[in-house]
């Protein structure tokens, strides 16, 4: 590695975050960075106006990025958050809706895009998982980790994202929010 570059894991995080900047660009969000992750998100993202009855709706979310993805049937067996992380985005208390977002990687940083005829691609994809329904972890510990289950279908597209922004969750035939049980 040359000087300058990143060292893998900060490469791999800091691809996730601008797969999902290029997503809420994508679907015409306002997009806010945070100074530092003390309440356990790491971007903001804001409806320019009106969404249904709501005015200027935002949302919060943790990103995270994987490039060793692991199933269990239509979820993605998610185990890299740790109970600080968990419970800064579990529950239903916040003022604006928080959302885990994983970002499934390649391994090989090299592999993260590519420029094809129509554009520029990029690897893999996103999914998205709401924590609402989840109970904080009572005494958490930062070297203990919390499985978190995201739904396979919930796919993260600029469609979706919108939608995620409206009031009334589901109403745009996205699923629900909801899905780590």
């Amino acid at each position: 590695m040359g000087a300058g570059v990143l060292d893998h894991n900060n490469h791999q995080g800091k691809f996730g975050e601008e797969y999902v900047r290029a997503l809420g660009s994508a679907a015409g969000l306002i997009i806010s960075t945070y100074n530092a992750d003390l309440h356990g998100v790491d971007l903001g993202f804001h409806w320019p106006g009106h969404r249904s009855a709501k005015a200027f709706p935002s949302i919060e979310v943790q990103v995270k990025s994987w490039s060793n993805p692991g199933r269990s049937g239509a979820y993605w067996n998610f185990r890299g958050l740790n109970e600080v992380q968990f419970n800064k985005i579990a529950g239903d208390d916040y003022q604006k809706p928080r959302y885990l977002f994983l970002i499934v990687v390649p391994k090989d940083t090299d592999a993260y895009t590519d420029v094809i005829p129509d554009g520029m691609l990029l690897r893999y994809q996103g999914f998205y998982v709401s924590l609402h329904t989840e109970s904080r972890i009572e005494q958490p510990d930062s070297n203990r980790y919390r499985p978190v289950l995201v739904p396979i279908g919930n796919v993260l597209t600029a469609s979706t994202f919108r939608a995620l922004m409206d009031p009334d969750p589901g109403a745009h035939g996205v699923p629900h929010p909801g899905g780590a049980r």
